[in-house]
């Protein structure tokens, strides 16, 4: 029996010391594979027309990301402010350029940082602004024999992702890792 506990032990020491570089890099993986296409098809949705579409967004930013003032305006985006144009605009770049970083590897806890406060305005959005609230399917329930809510179900696993991706960092194979070893190490003052 102590040498089944002593392998078990070797064995479990060896994944938890790779585990700190492999686990970032799982996650970011998986966030490749699942919410990638998910958070970049729906930046499109956004885009308005022209090459300078990513500076006016189009009618359906309006309607996703303010649906009940969008709606309060007869759906006249030229009653919009200034407010809701650089949300829109912002809300567009950051479903591109967010997800792009943490797949690279760069800047990826401050990335995965914006992506957990991005997703709670989006959980905000949906539930206030499109009414989720009052729909039990789509809200869900924890502790239920359903998995599959898309509010609280699927928005809890993405940001246990993101948060492992905050604690942890990039891992390894990505740019963060490359940066850190090119740059020079700070060195402290002497006092």
């Amino acid at each position: 029996m102590n040498q089944l506990i002593s392998l078990h032990n070797r064995l479990f020491s060896a994944v938890e010391h790779h585990a700190s570089d492999l686990l970032p890099l799982l996650a970011r993986l998986v966030f490749a594979a699942t919410l990638l296409g998910y958070f970049w098809a729906s930046a499109r949705t956004k885009l308005g027309d022209g090459p300078f579409g990513f500076l006016s967004p189009s009618s359906g930013a309006y309607a996703q990301i303010w649906p009940r003032q969008f709606e309060a305006v007869s759906y006249d985006v030229s009653q919009l402010g200034p407010l809701h144009w650089a949300v829109a605009v912002a809300g567009t770049w950051a479903e591109f350029i967010l997800p792009f970083l943490i797949v690279a590897g760069l800047a990826t806890r401050l990335s995965a940082l914006g992506m957990l406060g991005f997703i709670a305005v989006q959980t905000l959005t949906d539930l206030y602004g499109h009414g989720a609230i009052g729909q039990p399917e789509t809200l869900g329930a924890w502790l239920d024999r359903h998995p599959d809510s898309p509010i609280l179900d699927q928005r809890l696993f993405w940001a246990f992702l993101l948060v492992t991706l905050t604690i942890r960092g990039a891992g390894a194979l990505s740019a963060d890792r490359a940066l850190a070893a090119w740059w020079p190490r700070a060195t402290p003052r002497p006092a």
